[in-house]
């Protein structure tokens, strides 16, 4: 009665499901491989899985194999492979949210506000100054100044909380003053940046005239979440026993993420707000919260994840800079970043108390960005707003300033 498929689309879907299927399975291969090695070396796993994407890629693996990398990673199984990545973007900020401690954030609140902002604000204005210089090099007259400016400053800004975590979690300093400033100073820088890549998006997807209407339905739903959704979900929380099982509960708080996603989608801006947002209101500390991320996190960050890193890997052309003066501008780039988050970091934690060596390791942390960034960046590229070029260029200051951050704490702690 319902024919969805024909005899002649049924091998065509046998064959696309056969070809994600290898994909999928060689990704997750190889990013469990590198990331198993970079752990050995005393760097996160998450570091490993960047460069595992950006490996399988044309930057390698269709450099060297340009037949192989054309059988494992067809042009025909992309829109899937990025339906799958875009997925585990979504759940993975859901649990993002939900790992943030706000007792962390009041504890130490004013020297997290100050140490974010500051880390914020300089990057974001070196950002948008050398915006002025990268628009006529790399950016096209079809894509406006102020949008161009706009992505770039946020680009500068972001922190990746979760690698953060890891590193501070990995030298055992997650609950020294240095690591509980910084994990609140993140938390904030976090909530922060995603606010201002939220009204880039929407002032980038909006058509003209459209984009303080896009703005006034953001805060809106804003609204929403904190004022209605946060009680309906603490009420949740409560009534749950500490010892009964809570797959009802999971479910319904997931279910609730992907509807606050399909909403912000609706809105105009990125579903992975809406997910973020009401793990944000989630209580970190319930018995809900840490079964979602005990049934969640692993088979996110094992089977998800990696597939977004492996599709950012194919967008990422490193042949694109082959010239001495495009790789000046990758390491100005790469410069410009690093100087702003460092030295906004260590400027406001000298002046609210901190040491030298207090100061310098806090800024070192804030220049860590690993997923976040990435993020951000196949945001930009969806936009149109970044070049492909542009993009390479900011994936490999994502990747510079992430691998730079474990050693050079290492040095400043040392000193």
């Amino acid at each position: 009665m319902i024919q969805y498929f024909n005899h002649a689309t049924l091998p065509q879907v046998g064959i696309a499901l056969a070809q994600v299927l290898l994909a999928w399975l060689i990704i997750i291969v190889v990013a469990r491989a590198l990331g198993s090695a970079f752990h050995l070396i005393g760097q996160p796993r998450v570091i490993g899985e960047m460069i595992a994407g950006i490996l399988l890629g044309p930057s390698l693996l269709g450099h060297m194999a340009p037949a192989l990398s054309a059988h494992v990673f067809p042009s025909t199984i992309l829109p899937l492979l990025s339906g799958i990545a875009q997925i585990g973007v979504i759940l993975y900020m859901f649990l993002v949210g939900i790992q943030l401690d706000t007792k962390v954030l009041k504890q130490r609140l004013g020297t997290a506000l100050a140490i974010s902002l500051a880390s914020i604000v300089a990057p974001f204005v070196l950002g948008a100054a050398l915006a002025s210089w990268l628009y006529p090099e790399l950016s096209t007259p079809s894509v406006p100044f102020t949008e161009f400016a706009l992505f770039i400053g946020v680009a500068m800004s972001v922190t990746a909380f979760p690698v953060l975590a890891r590193i501070l979690t990995d030298r055992h300093m997650q609950t020294s003053r240095v690591g509980a400033t910084a994990l609140a100073c993140a938390a904030v820088g976090d909530v922060t940046a995603w606010c201002l890549l939220a009204f880039v998006v929407s002032v980038a997807r909006a058509r003209p005239g459209q984009a303080l209407f896009t703005v006034l339905l953001t805060g809106g739903f804003i609204a929403f979440i904190f004022l209605l959704a946060r009680p309906a979900i603490r009420w949740l929380t409560q009534r749950q026993p500490r010892r009964s099982p809570v797959t009802v509960g999971v479910i319904l708080i997931t279910c609730a993420a992907l509807v606050a996603g399909l909403a912000t989608e609706r809105i105009g801006i990125h579903a992975l707000f809406g997910a973020f947002l009401v793990g944000v209101v989630v209580p970190h500390d319930s018995v809900l919260a840490d079964e979602v991320r005990n049934k969640l996190e692993d088979s996110i960050a094992r089977f998800l994840v990696p597939v977004f890193f492996a599709f950012t890997g194919l967008r990422t052309q490193i042949g694109l800079v082959h010239s001495s003066r495009d790789w000046l501008i990758c390491i100005l780039i790469i410069a410009t970043a690093s100087i702003g988050k460092f030295g906004g970091g260590f400027a406001a934690a000298r002046a609210t108390g901190s040491d030298w060596r207090e100061a310098a390791s806090l800024g070192v942390l804030m220049n860590t960005r690993g997923l976040m960034e990435l993020i951000v960046l196949n945001i930009g590229l969806d936009l149109g707003v970044i070049s492909p070029i542009l993009f390479t260029m900011l994936v490999l200051m994502a990747v510079v300033t992430t691998v730079g951050t474990t050693p050079v704490l290492k040095a400043v702690s040392k000193s």
